[in-house]
């Protein structure tokens, strides 16, 4: 029986995905890519999870992107099909979860498993990984969403400079160009995570998704758009059940002090 090509578990409120290709660097075959678009939608419905971590199997390799061997079998009429009906699909799949998504990032993150990296909101890196978008040495391009995501974070010129060269990058430069949050040693990266999943799943969801929800949306809109949205996020806030009862608690110990 062929080994599951992702593996979940759901603990404490954190949903922790694991790629499961360890033996191909867990690279994104056409199969792994479906099962991806069906789980991010469905773990963002469960009430059970209030974030997700994202990890890849093994010590070699979060993820090398697509399985270059896998495409390398498929005709170009059949990649062009997949390109706008499939693979389209998932450059925004992940970033369109509301709830919190946290990369744990060891060895190799390159390619599409970089560009899903830009699709988290929080990245913690081992200091062995190394980072880089080689498509342009292959004859196409990061289409998994680098050109767009890469240069609202670190400024077009160097995006640029990144995908032309197609040069690698490791976590000590990663950090500097704000594009980790933070650097650990390779053994610690999931008590990192996770530690950062606990303190996040702790708080009312409410809150935590509505900020992400207008975070998100300053990547859109220009400021005076983005103050609009900030408002009705607020007042989503202020529907819930999660901040009256905070609201009371707080209300509650300033009598008492």
């Amino acid at each position: 029986m062929a080994a599951p090509l992702h593996l979940l578990t759901v603990e404490d409120g954190i949903a922790l995905v694991t790629l499961n290709r360890p033996e191909a660097l867990n690279s994104i075959n056409r199969a792994l890519r479906l099962e991806l678009l069906d789980l991010w939608p469905a773990l963002d419905l469960r009430k059970d999870v209030k974030v997700i971590v994202v990890t890849g199997a093994g010590d070699k390799a979060f993820c090398t992107g697509a399985d270059l061997k896998e495409r390398s079998t498929r005709s170009t009429e059949e990649m062009v099909f997949d390109r706008h009906y499939l693979t389209s699909k998932s450059t925004n799949a992940l970033a369109s979860v509301s709830k919190p998504v946290i990369a744990a990032i060891k060895g190799y993150c390159m390619a599409g498993g970089f560009e899903m990296v830009l699709q988290c909101d929080i990245s913690i890196a081992a200091d062995n990984s190394i980072f880089s978008l080689p498509e342009c040495t292959h004859g196409f391009f990061p289409g998994g969403g680098a050109c767009q995501r890469l240069p609202r974070l670190v400024g077009y010129q160097l995006a640029k400079e990144l995908i032309f060269t197609g040069r690698r990058w490791d976590a000590k430069e990663a950090k500097e160009l704000g594009l980790v949050n933070r650097i650990v040693p390779a053994d610690k990266v999931m008590d990192e995570a996770m530690a950062m999943a606990r303190k996040i799943a702790s708080y009312p969801n409410i809150g935590v998704v509505q900020a992400k929800r207008a975070l998100n949306q300053s990547m859109e809109v220009g400021i005076s758009a983005g103050l609009r949205f900030d408002v009705e996020a607020w007042v989503g806030c202020m529907h819930s059940d999660e901040w009256k009862e905070k609201l009371a608690g707080f209300v509650r110990k300033e009598r008492r002090s």
